[in-house]
Parts: C-alpha cells; sequence; structure tokens
C-alpha cells in the first residue's frame, strides 16, 4: 500500500510540477524563465558529476570538457547548412558537418553518447588512478578538449564560436530530460548496481574481494555520468544560443562539484536542492559586481566577487558542514509522513 501511495504522489507531483511551467511560461518575465530553465540545466550536470563522484567515489575534475563534447555536438546538428556557411568565415565547415542536419532530440542524446564515448576511451587508462591524481587528469582532459576546440576552425570556428544556435531548449525540454534522467537515477542508484557502485567508493579493495569487477563498473559509471554532461552542455547550448571554448573553463566545473558537495555527496535530493538554490544566488550576487550608490559613499564594481563569495561559502561547508544539506540522505514520502506522524503526536 505504502509502494502504491508513493507513485501516486510522485505522478501527482509531476503533474503539479507540469502546471506550474504552463503557468510560470505565461505569467513569469522572461529572465525568471530563464532562472527557471538554468536550474533544469544544472541539475542535470550535477546529477552526472554526483553518480561519478558521489556514488561511485571518483573524483573528477573535467566535467566542462564533456558538456563541451555535448555542446558542440548538438550545435552542429541542428545548425542549418546554410547558417553554418555564414557562421565559419575562418575556414569553411569540413564535410560531412556542413551538410549534416538532425532533429534536436536526436542531437542532444547523441552529444550525450559523444560525450559518452570520449568518457569510456579516456577513462581505460587513467581511472585505474585514485584520488587526486584522477582529479588532475581529468582536469587535463578538459583542458585538452578546450584548447582543440579553439585550434580546430574547420570544425568548431576556433575562438569565434558558433553563433545563432537554434532556440529549441525550452522549460519542456530542460525539464522532460531533467525527470527522465532523475527517474532513471533513482533506479540505478537503488538497484544491485547501484549498491555495488556505492561498496565500491565505501571500500574498493572489499569490494573486489566479494567478487565486484570495479574496473568496469567505474567505467559504466563514469560513461553515464559524462552522457548527463553531454546531455546538459547540449541543453545549454541551444539556451543560450551561442558558444564558444572560453565557455568551458575549469571555473564551470568548480560551479557543478559546488553544488554536488554542498548538497551531499550520493545525494539525489541535495544535488537538485543545492542545484536551485546556487543557481538563483549566482544570479542574484551578480548585483554585488555592478557599481553601488550608498549615500555618499560610492562602491565600485568588482568583476568576479560572487565567485569569490561562493569560493568562501564553500569553504565555510567543507568546514563546518563537510556532509552538505542532505549527507548521504535523500527525502521520500515515508519520511514525509513519519515526520507529520510524529508532528502530529506531540500535539
Amino acid at each position: 500500500m505504502s509502494l502504491s501511495r508513493n507513485h501516486i504522489l510522485n505522478l501527482l507531483a509531476v503533474a503539479v510540477f507540469g502546471l506550474f511551467l504552463w503557468w510560470a511560461e505565461g505569467h513569469l518575465s522572461g529572465y525568471q524563465v530563464q532562472i527557471i530553465n538554468l536550474i533544469a540545466i544544472n541539475t542535470i550536470l550535477a546529477l552526472g558529476l554526483n553518480l561519478i563522484y558521489g556514488f561511485g567515489g571518483m573524483f573528477s575534475l573535467g566535467h566542462a570538457g564533456f558538456m563541451a563534447i555535448g555542446a558542440y555536438t548538438c550545435a552542429l546538428l541542428i545548425l542549418p547548412p546554410l547558417q553554418k556557411k555564414m557562421i565559419f568565415i575562418l575556414q569553411p565547415l569540413r564535410w560531412p558537418f556542413s551538410v549534416l542536419q538532425a532533429p534536436f532530440l536526436a542531437a542532444v542524446l547523441l552529444g550525450g553518447a559523444i560525450a559518452a564515448i570520449f568518457a569510456v576511451l579516456i577513462g581505460i587508462p587513467i581511472l585505474r588512478l585514485g584520488g587526486d591524481y584522477l582529479g588532475i587528469a581529468t582536469m587535463g582532459f578538459a583542458e585538452i578538449v578546450r584548447v582543440v576546440a579553439n585550434n580546430i576552425p574547420s570544425i568548431t570556428n576556433g575562438a569565434l564560436g558558433l553563433k545563432g544556435i537554434p532556440s529549441y531548449a525550452n522549460l519542456w525540454w530542460n525539464y522532460g530530460f531533467l525527470f527522465v534522467g532523475l527517474y532513471a537515477m533513482i533506479r540505478l542508484v537503488n538497484s544491485n548496481y547501484g549498491n555495488a557502485l556505492k561498496a565500491i567508493r565505501d571500500d574498493e579493495m572489499a569490494a573486489k574481494a566479494m567478487g565486484i569487477d570495479v574496473f568496469r563498473y567505474k567505467i559504466e559509471a563514469f560513461a553515464m555520468g559524462s552522457f548527463l554532461a553531454g546531455v546538459g552542455g547540449a541543453l545549454q547550448a541551444s539556451f543560450i544560443t551561442t558558444i564558444d571554448p572560453k565557455m568551458y573553463m575549469f571555473t564551470l566545473t568548480f560551479n557543478v562539484l559546488m553544488m554536488v558537495v554542498a548538497g551531499g555527496l550520493g545525494s539525489i535530493t541535495g544535488t537538485c536542492i543545492a542545484s536551485a538554490v546556487i543557481t538563483i544566488l549566482l544570479e542574484w550576487l551578480r548585483i554585488v559586481e555592478s557599481p553601488m550608490t550608498l549615500g555618499p559613499i560610492h562602491i565600485p564594481g568588482i568583476p568576479g566577487m560572487r565567485m569569490v563569495i561562493f569560493s568562501l561559502a564553500l569553504i565555510f561547508i567543507i568546514l563546518f558542514r563537510r556532509e552538505g544539506i542532505m549527507g548521504m540522505r535523500e527525502l521520500t514520502w515515508d519520511d514525509i509522513f513519519g515526520y507529520l506522524g510524529r508532528f502530529k503526536g506531540h500535539e
């Protein structure tokens, strides 16, 4: 009965959220709708990194590289051939990219798939490393992707980037991908596969002794997390309609890592909450980078100050609440009803 109730409540929650999205499209400002879209995209990115780091125990700093792969793949597939000729002014776009065009859904999924293929190719040699060494290796991969994108103008248009990307990524596409990814990840981490992955994270040697193929599980988790990064990058490219190599620097990975750590490593609920809160704060704190006048006092704008504030916030989280908002806990309907029952009992 509890399981049936939870399924019904989940469907009702999705329906209510769908009504909210429908209402938001017609009643909220363009800027507010943009923030709601960014929450969905950032949550997809954070879920991918949480699968790699929070559930798999692999300290990866290469998320920006996989995002770039997904973004450029999707953009090249959805741009019309005529527009590609107009954009590529340094060198003509190479065949077959010059004539290829695909539907948005196929382009996003292919962007994620290409990112996953690259994850497998680099994961085979570098996932034998551990800890900080793995983080440095994946960060190096992300930097390689950025530099290569900057130096192959016949495919990526070099430093000029890609402009005028069709804006298909609206609220329905972004949250549709988010809900599908969220459902798949919940089923994954609560399955036997997820239990084995968490066992590897907690004690790799013990997992090997139990007969778990540690390397295969790591490669698969790394590829699935990178797939989500590629999907998030593809949606982001279509949403902002312009991309260039400078977008995919380490600071982008840092933003996603901050969401995962703040929410709680190994907590899907925490990742969703932290992604929403941090995305909103990153927008609201732009005010600290703008000049302000408080009576006779004039405070000049300081570019990058919001990232300084978030860096300090991350330090405080690590020092005083290392487990993040949720730790490794999840918020479930059973927990909510249990809390309500205890609250009524106290009354």
